[in-house]
């Protein structure tokens, strides 16, 4: 019996001290992850940029040209992935490219109803394969920005009543940092965190505007250093600026109402011949053997590749409107 009890009393002792130990590790790990988050920007090294508004061709061909130097490719695919929110590297995106590729390449080997001969049907597999990993993390970088975008109004109001409550813009940055959904809640967070550990306040605009490349963040940013160097009643400015945000997204939603017909074109146009091509393929397996062993034949799919392409491209132009 007494052995009994020992071995119950030992058994809730190390329940008990297994679950501080997690705990404490817990609240370790927690603490140590918002340290990171608060140096997260503070990190980045750089001279200190000013935030222009409007952006001239040369400037552009100034910003491509330092890009190419300092590595170009590289430089671009960190930043997509980055912006895209994802807590992926650059390395994990080009390896997860590489083993998709492969897969690509592997099924188009094994795929024998698609016409003509094994080395192009994996070249052209594999391609398709590698390229999804660059569309999933550009799609996840569009979606990031939309939703970006669609929360700023929101956030420049909560500023303007936070300041209007005689709060400091700082303490109403922290203020909107918590209480403002991700993924912009973050970003601010980001923005007070950088400049509470003691950079610059144009610095952290304008890694705030590096971090958020809108045209959107890019006004608040300028109508926030005008204020600063000017004056001027800032809760009011802010106040407008959202409103601006507001009829533009509403703007934005009647075009791409309008334009909805003419997008639906352009998919329809674009798979309709595919479409075709893979009901001959699955019904007529060797219906185009002769097109693709004829010279002229081989001309003329190239030269409706090209088509199809050139045409959707410029469908594509037609119904962009940017507001």
């Amino acid at each position: 019996m007494n052995a009994l009890l020992i071995f119950v009393f030992l058994f809730i002792l190390g329940m008990l001290l297994t679950a501080v130990g997690g705990g404490l590790r817990w609240y370790e790990t927690h603490r140590r992850r918002h340290l990171v988050n608060m140096l997260r920007t503070v990190a980045a090294t750089g001279d200190e940029q000013h935030v222009d508004l409007l952006v001239d061709s040369k400037q552009q061909k100034e910003r491509f040209e330092t890009a190419q130097g300092q590595g170009g490719i590289a430089n671009r695919l960190n930043t997509m992935v980055t912006e895209s929110g994802l807590d992926w590297t650059v390395n994990r995106l080009l390896l997860t490219a590489a083993a998709a590729m492969a897969v690509g390449f592997v099924a188009g080997l094994l795929i024998t109803p698609i016409p003509g001969g094994a080395a192009v049907r994996g070249s052209v597999c594999g391609i398709a394969f590698g390229a999804l990993p660059f569309t999933y993390v550009s799609k996840k970088r569009g979606k990031r920005m939309d939703l970006l975008e669609a929360q700023l109004p929101d956030a420049l109001d909560f500023l303007a009543r936070s300041m209007r409550a005689g709060h400091a813009f700082s303490i109403s940055l922290e203020m909107v940092g918590e209480e403002i959904a991700e993924p912009l809640g973050q970003e601010f967070r980001s923005l007070f965190n950088e400049q509470n550990l003691g950079a610059s306040f144009e610095r952290a605009m304008a890694n705030f505007c590096r971090r958020v490349p809108l045209g959107d963040v890019r006004f608040f940013s300028s109508s926030v250093m005008l204020q600063r160097q000017t004056g001027g009643n800032l809760g009011e400015i802010l106040n407008r600026l959202s409103h601006i945000m507001r009829e533009r997204f509403r703007l934005k939603g009647q075009i791409k109402t309008v334009s909805a017909h003419g997008r639906l074109t352009a998919t329809i146009l674009t798979l309709l011949p595919l479409v075709t091509l893979g009901g001959l393929i699955v019904s007529s397996p060797g219906y185009l053997d002769p097109l693709l062993q004829d010279p002229t034949g081989r001309r003329m799919i190239a030269g409706g590749i090209l088509a199809q392409i050139v045409g959707n491209f410029i469908i594509r132009k037609i119904i962009r409107i940017k507001v």
